[in-house]
């Protein structure tokens, strides 16, 4: 009783399965990242740069005041194959990026996603990945990303 169970709860939490992409599909995610996010991430990851969490020594910098970890940024590109596209269920498989230009600390980072390329033999979809800031990029790449077929929804894969 207890797998019937955990089966419907793993298709209820389930996004999009690999029949159901289409090419040009898109998914976006906003957020305002604050200085506590900064310090989060900061402790999370062990990176202490103090480009990021010392304003006056920031200042002195090339990019004149503190700034988000690029990966900070980037990491809401994990939150689109996650969560949105294609969702619970997709195993994100690589991620190429390019840092475009600094954030700063309270700037709300549009994130997107949208399929540019199926491969039905190996159930992977290619993902054009941006983040942008009032319209500007300030991130892009490419992912590649594992998506269960429908059939194998059964098999709990």
């Amino acid at each position: 009783m207890g797998d019937a169970k955990a089966s419907d709860r793993a298709r209820q939490l389930h996004g999009y399965y690999f029949e159901d992409l289409a090419l040009g599909m898109r998914a976006t995610f906003s957020k305002t990242l604050t200085e506590a996010d900064v310090r989060a991430f900061a402790a999370i990851s062990g990176d202490n740069n103090p480009l990021h969490l010392d304003p006056e020594f920031a200042a002195t910098t090339r990019v004149g005041g503190a700034i988000l970890h690029g990966m900070l940024t980037a990491s809401l590109i994990s939150t689109l194959v996650g969560t949105r596209l294609p969702g619970p269920g997709g195993l994100y498989m690589s991620q190429e990026l390019k840092f475009l230009a600094p954030v700063r600390v309270g700037a709300t980072v549009h994130a997107e996603a949208t399929v540019i390329e199926l491969c039905p033999e190996k159930q992977r979809t290619r993902l054009k990945t941006l983040c942008t800031v009032e319209g500007e990029p300030v991130v892009a790449g490419e992912a590649w990303v594992w998506v269960p077929a429908r059939d194998s929804a059964a098999d709990g894969l």
